[in-house]
C-alpha cells in the first residue's frame, strides 16, 4: 500500500480523497493556496504545505511548487482530483520523471484522450459508437468543408479539439455561416487551448448526456460500474446527476459497458475513467472521455457500493483489480445536486461568510462538502461548495427524499442554488425523466421572459 499521498486539489474533492486514504491507513499531505490555509481538509491532513498566492496560477496550477511538496515531506504519490492538473499529461509526466506516483492514467494516455480528433480516432478503432464527423482536423480549404459539412448534414457542430467544459464549440444551422464559424472557432481554441485545431461532428438536437464509468488496472483488467445520467445542465455544466439513467435497459448498459471495457484494454487504461455520450433515439454516440475522477461519481458509488477513490488508491499502489464485472450490481437509484455559492436566478458568484450551515440527514443522504459554519468562501476559484446525494430503493424514493434534504439543507451568509435545486426536483418534466441536454436552459429561458415557476 501507498505510505503517504499529496493531495494536489482543493475544497470537497480534496477532503474525499483524505478520508478515502485515512480509511486505508494512508498519510495525507495537503497543498494549498494562501487563501484557503482554513480548509478543513488542510487540518485534518497529516501535513500540510503552503504552495502559493491566491490565484490558481500561482498555486493549483503550480507543477514545480506541487512536486517540491512531495519532494520535502517524503511522499509517495500524487492525487490531482478532478480539474486543475488533473487532465494534464505534462504534469502526470513530470510526476512520473520526478520519481512518484501520478495517480490517474499514464501520460501518454491523457494526452491521447486530451486531444478530441486523436481520441475519436482511437475509440473509432476500438468499435466505440462516435458521432458522424469529419474523421479529423479541418483545414483551411473552405470547399473542402463544405463537402464535408454536407456529408454529414446540417446542423452540424465545430468543436475545438483541445476544448472542454463547454468551451470551444459552435453549432452551424446553413452553410453560408460555416466559413465564418470555422475560422472564429479556430481563433477562439487557439486563445483559450494554445492549439487552434478543430473538427466537425453532427449536431444531435435532442440528445441526453449518458457516460460510463470505469475503472482498469492497467494489468489487463478492467470493469463497467454502469451509466449515469447528467443531462441536466446550464452552459453545458452539469447541474444534477443521476444513476442508472432512466430509460437505459439492462441489455443497452451491458452492451455499451462491454464496448467501453474492450476499449480500456485497447489502450491499456489504468484508473478510474468515464465514457461520455450523447444519447439520442436509443443510440450511443462517444463525445469524449474524462481521464479522472468524476465530480459526480458518488452517484455510482451508493448504486454500486463500490468506492471508486478508494480503488484509485488501490490501482496506483500497483494492485490488480479486486472486483469483477460480475460482481458489479446495481440497486436502487442516487441522485446528486451540486451546490454552488451562486445566485439561484442570476448565476452570479457569491463568495463570503457561512454565518450557519447545517447539513440534512436521514436515511439514504450523503453530504459531500468541505464548508462549515464561520468558513469564508473565496472568490478565487469554482463556486461549488458541495454535493448533495440521496439514495433510495428507486427513483420516486430518491426523488422524495432528495427534496426533503434540499428543504433541510442550511448555508446562511451567502447565496446558493439550493432553491433552484428545489425547483428542478419539483419539475414535472425531470420527474418524468429523461429530459435532453436543453431542457433545463429552455425552461429557465421561459421562467426569465414569462416570469413563471419552473414547476
Amino acid at each position: 500500500m501507498l505510505d503517504k499521498v499529496v493531495i494536489a486539489n482543493r475544497g470537497e474533492i480534496a477532503l474525499r480523497i483524505l478520508r478515502a486514504c485515512h480509511a486505508l491507513g494512508i498519510r495525507t499531505v495537503a497543498v494549498h493556496s494562501t487563501v484557503d490555509r482554513n480548509l478543513k481538509h488542510v487540518a485534518m491532513a497529516d501535513e500540510s504545505v503552503c504552495i502559493g498566492p491566491a490565484p490558481s496560477t500561482e498555486s493549483y496550477l503550480n507543477m514545480a511548487s506541487i512536486i517540491a511538496a512531495a519532494e520535502v515531506t517524503d511522499a509517495q504519490a500524487i492525487h490531482p482530483g478532478y480539474g486543475f492538473l488533473s487532465e494534464n499529461a505534462d504534469f502526470a509526466e513530470r510526476v512520473e520523471q520526478s520519481g512518484f506516483i501520478f495517480i490517474g492514467p499514464k501520460a501518454d494516455t491523457i494526452r491521447l484522450m486530451g486531444d478530441k480528433v486523436e481520441a475519436i480516432r482511437a475509440m473509432k478503432d476500438a468499435g466505440v459508437p462516435c458521432v458522424p464527423g469529419s474523421g479529423g482536423p479541418l483545414g483551411d480549404d473552405n470547399t473542402t468543408n463544405i463537402k464535408i459539412a454536407r456529408e454529414i448534414g446540417y446542423p452540424i457542430i465545430v468543436k475545438a479539439a483541445g476544448g472542454g467544459g463547454g468551451r470551444g464549440m459552435r453549432v452551424v444551422h446553413t452553410e453560408a455561416h460555416l466559413n465564418a464559424a470555422i475560422q472564429t472557432t479556430k481563433s477562439e481554441a487557439k486563445a483559450a487551448f494554445g492549439n487552434d485545431m478543430v473538427y466537425m461532428e453532427k449536431f444531435l438536437e435532442n440528445p441526453r448526456h449518458v457516460e460510463i464509468q470505469v475503472l482498469a488496472d492497467g494489468q489487463g483488467n478492467a470493469i463497467h460500474l454502469g451509466e449515469r445520467d447528467c443531462s441536466m445542465q446550464r452552459r453545458h455544466q452539469k447541474v444534477v446527476e443521476e444513476a442508472p439513467a432512466p430509460g437505459i435497459t439492462p441489455e443497452q448498459r451491458a452492451e455499451i459497458g462491454k464496448v467501453c471495457v474492450e476499449a480500456c484494454l485497447r489502450i491499456g487504461y489504468r484508473g478510474a475513467g468515464t465514457f461520455e455520450f450523447l444519447y439520442e433515439n436509443g443510440r450511443f454516440y462517444f463525445i469524449e472521455m474524462n481521464t479522472r475522477i468524476q465530480v459526480e461519481h458518488p452517484v455510482t458509488e451508493l448504486v454500486t457500493g463500490i468506492d471508486l477513490v478508494r480503488e484509485q488508491l488501490m490501482i496506483a499502489a500497483g494492485h490488480k483489480l479486486s472486483i469483477k464485472q460480475s460482481d458489479v450490481v446495481l440497486e436502487g437509484h442516487a441522485i446528486e445536486c451540486r451546490i454552488n455559492a451562486e445566485d439561484p436566478d442570476s448565476f452570479l458568484p457569491s463568495p463570503g461568510l457561512i454565518q450557519h450551515f447545517h447539513a440534512p440527514g436521514g436515511p439514504g443522504v450523503r453530504v459531500d462538502s468541505h464548508i462549515y459554519e464561520g468558513y469564508r468562501v473565496p472568490a478565487n476559484y469554482d463556486s461549488m461548495i458541495g454535493k448533495l446525494i440521496v439514495h433510495g430503493r428507486d427513483r420516486e424514493t430518491a426523488i422524495a427524499r432528495m427534496r426533503v434534504a434540499l428543504s433541510e439543507m442550511v448555508v446562511d451568509g451567502i447565496k446558493t442554488n439550493i432553491p433552484l435545486q428545489q425547483r428542478i426536483l419539483s419539475d414535472a418534466g425531470f420527474q418524468q425523466g429523461g429530459m435532453n441536454i436543453h431542457y433545463l436552459e429552455k425552461r429557465l429561458k421561459e421562467q426569465k421572459e414569462k416570469s413563471i415557476s419552473i414547476v
